[in-house]
């Protein structure tokens, strides 16, 4: 097993269409996820998420730029150096 990190992906959706894709995507990933907060903002139409993770960095890459490709969504991550 490769090392793992620790790891903060921010998730706005702009898009609701796209929130299903983005749940198929994040259930394919829970074996790595430690906690998920979903918050919806009715002002603005959005919805923010934040993903804390300990993956190997090529999960981690791979998640954000599977999201990424999703249609109005934006993504942004932190990790441990």
């Amino acid at each position: 097993m490769s090392e793992t990190k620790i790891a903060v992906i921010a998730i706005i959706v702009e898009n609701a269409d796209s929130v299903e894709k983005l749940n198929r995507i994040l259930h394919e990933n829970s074996r790595y996820i430690i906690g998920r907060m979903g918050l919806p903002y009715r002002q603005r139409n959005i919805s923010l998420i934040s993903i804390a993770l300990d993956a190997p960095a090529e999960a981690i890459s791979e998640l954000q730029n599977k999201i990424a490709e999703l249609d109005g969504v934006t993504v942004s991550s932190a990790a441990e150096k």
